[in-house]
């Protein structure tokens, strides 16, 4: 039976600290889950992740009191210690409480081999919900000699327990692997908190990007249609993990160093940089948080979203729409299920249409860009179909 009160365990990746200052991904959408579910009638929240800053009337549980990110690119034995621990101390707290109604977990790649064998039916344990943020269930560079799927450690889960997962788009769920779909809930989109994006209904003459330069992210595919229409392009994002022009112009000049074996730095150097460096009006702006962020955002005439894999998701998307800045991407991954083709923005199937989309982004009204976060894709929708799985988990796991 569900109490009158839902208590919600809530289990952060350890990295990086809410509330979210710069750079966060999962962190942004837990930030505005926790936030929301708080604010809900008959729920309680709890949140477990680093100390190093607190969200304000959200109790915090925290084995680490300072932010981890540091560590994130560690070797194994040292960045998988942190991870392992951090799960650790949160199953010792919640199974020693005895009153926490749901699990709901968000450390990629680890938390579904944790919870799978810590929430067997006669430990004391409530159940479980793992999210999948991504990446797609196939690894990104699956076409690359000596890669491998990313789905090896999941498809190696037989004792599920009372563990069920979530995956944040429909897109992402239909290639999930087949061992897990009879645990799948209902897909939940990621929400944002909408009072925290400006609006802006006049648009300044400039397109945008903001992703982490990647292949798969397509930023070539815009630099070479902005160059070919003869239009503003900026673009934002880390690049491995340089976020400012001035260490990326160092790395560049530096044939020793230690970036020229990165993917990501080669895929700038290779096929972004002759453009920025040929035409004037194809920028970087670095990598943006906080208000340099929103301002980009805000102000521009379309994010364009260019990518080449099945996106899971997409934050970027629905913060350019929430600043009512619409959106031109590529018709791939969950893009369909986000974008309305015509209302919000455009849904490209080639880099011709893609192209002459950008022709016509006059055609969309930013206020519908605003209209489609508020409706599908805010915290407290999110909230609300997030509590929607625990329900039915709680239920499913009652009639065991």
């Amino acid at each position: 039976m569900i109490k009158k009160k839902l208590r919600v365990a809530v289990i952060a990746p350890p990295w990086i600290a809410l509330p979210v200052k710069g750079y966060g991904g999962i962190e942004l959408v837990l930030q505005g889950l926790v936030t929301s579910l708080k604010a809900t009638e008959n729920v309680e929240v709890e949140l477990f992740a680093n100390g190093h800053r607190k969200i304000p009337g959200i109790k915090t549980h925290s084995l680490f009191k300072e932010e981890q990110l540091q560590h994130i690119y560690e070797p194994y034995f040292e960045s998988y210690a942190i991870v392992r621990a951090h799960l650790e101390f949160a199953y010792n707290y919640i199974k020693a409480d005895g009153n926490f109604d749901i699990i709901h977990d968000h450390v990629p790649h680890i938390g579904p081999a944790f919870w799978s064998m810590a929430s067997g039916r006669n430990n004391d344990l409530p159940s479980v919900l793992h999210t999948f943020h991504g990446p797609p269930f196939i690894a990104a560079d699956v076409q690359n000699p000596g890669s491998v799927y990313n789905t090896q450690d999941i498809q190696q889960i037989r004792d599920f327990g009372a563990l069920y997962f979530s995956c944040i788009s429909d897109a992402m769920a239909a290639s999930a692997p087949s061992n897990i779909k009879s645990r799948l809930i209902d897909s939940v989109h990621n929400g944002v908190i909408l009072a925290d994006f400006p609006f802006v209904d006049k648009k300044k003459d400039y397109f945008v990007t903001l992703a982490r330069f990647a292949p798969y992210k397509g930023q070539h595919i815009a630099v070479e249609a902005a160059a070919k229409l003869k239009k503003r392009l900026r673009m934002a994002g880390s690049i491995a993990d340089i976020g400012s022009n001035r260490k990326l112009l160092w790395e560049l000049s530096n044939p020793l160093s230690r970036y020229r074996a990165d993917v990501q730095f080669k895929y700038y150097s290779d096929k972004i940089l002759p453009f920025v460096l040929r035409y004037p009006r194809i920028t970087y702006s670095g990598s943006l948080a906080g208000k340099q962020k929103m301002k980009f955002l805000s102000e521009a005439k379309a994010l364009l979203f260019p990518i080449t894999w099945e996106e899971p998701f997409g934050m970027s998307v629905i913060e350019a729409l929430a600043c009512g800045t619409p959106v031109i991407a590529m018709n791939r991954g969950a893009m369909p299920e986000i974008i309305q083709h015509g209302v919000n923005g455009f849904l490209a199937n080639t880099t011709d249409e893609f192209e002459e989309y950008m022709l016509r982004i006059g055609e969309i009204d930013p206020a519908q860009c605003r209209k489609s976060v508020e409706t599908h894709f805010s915290d407290v929708a999110m909230t609300k179909k997030y509590i929607s799985c625990y329900k039915k988990i709680i239920k499913l796991e009652s009639t065991q």
